[in-house]
């Protein structure tokens, strides 16, 4: 009888991006409602961020 696989968590895998050797993750408060956050707040929601390294390896198995 086959193993049983870890489903892939669908929220976490639609907000993460696979790159080279970690995961981009968006930054929060980025979307919707921008218009009535100021400048300052939405010029450093556009860069985001990279996901710890913690976090890293408690999501590894589940994001394939």
């Amino acid at each position: 009888m086959a193993k049983n696989k870890i489903k892939t968590r669908k929220s976490i895998a639609k907000v993460l991006n696979k790159r080279k050797n970690d995961y981009k993750i968006g930054s929060h408060g980025s979307r919707h409602n921008t218009g009535s956050k100021n400048g300052k707040f939405n010029r450093k929601a556009r860069k985001g961020s990279t996901l710890s390294k913690a976090d890293q390896s408690r999501f590894k198995n589940i994001l394939k």
